[in-house]
């Protein structure tokens, strides 16, 4: 690919393995990727647009407080510019009580309880999509959430029977300009080092910036 997509990588709040969260997205050659935290990508504000994807790996529970967060990642801002937006993992669970998130995510609501260290069978709701087209099932261990399942407009790709999960453990859907990729696995490096995760992570970046 002779010019590399851009992302933004969000973190925030929420602890994360830090070493092998970098090395999952420095091995992407495809890829710049600039993971830092959400108040750092907020005044750097006039570089912004330059992202092609921005990958929300963030947890924040309250909607963003600082003037120039909240005048970047606001109902104005985001969608607008078509640049693709991914909720990745505790991504999708970002400002409970904002319903931004949910018309982001296609959520109606997403109130959530979390069970560590679960053994997950994945299976592939949608062979078609370009994200799931060279994927089969796998079982890998990961965090999980019981979650309400994503509206009716979002296409899911990827289901688990798991019960202690929401069932969509990947949709994908339109938020005004921009493609919108949810996918809730993630949760440490039992993910980071699988695979078909780090597949599902690639082609998702790809799908939301409009590459594949």
């Amino acid at each position: 690919m002779k010019d590399k997509i851009k992302v933004a990588v969000i973190t925030e709040w929420h602890p994360i393995n830090v070493i092998n969260f970098y090395k999952l997205f420095d091995s992407f050659d495809e890829f710049e990727c600039y993971i830092q935290a959400l108040e750092l990508i907020a005044e750097d504000k006039s570089n912004i647009k330059e992202y092609d994807v921005l990958v929300f790996y963030n947890l924040s529970l309250a909607q963003p407080e600082a003037e120039t967060a909240r005048r970047v990642f606001s109902e104005k801002y985001l969608g607008s510019t078509g640049q693709g937006i991914f909720l990745l993992h505790h991504g999708i669970l970002n400002y409970p009580d904002w319903p931004l998130w949910n018309r982001i995510s296609g959520l109606e609501s997403r109130e959530f309880k979390y069970y560590q260290d679960q053994t997950v069978q994945f299976n592939i709701a949608d062979p078609n999509h370009p994200i799931t087209q060279d994927l089969s099932s796998w079982t890998m261990d990961d965090e999980t959430y019981t979650l309400n399942e994503p509206n009716e407009d979002c296409n899911v790709l990827i289901t688990t029977e798991h019960p202690l999960s929401l069932k969509s453990i990947a949709w994908t859907r339109q938020y005004k300009k921009s493609r919108v990729f949810c996918y809730a696995s993630g949760h440490d490096n039992l993910a980071y080092s699988n695979e078909n995760f780090r597949e599902v992570v690639k082609k998702g970046i790809l799908w939301a910036a409009n590459k594949i």
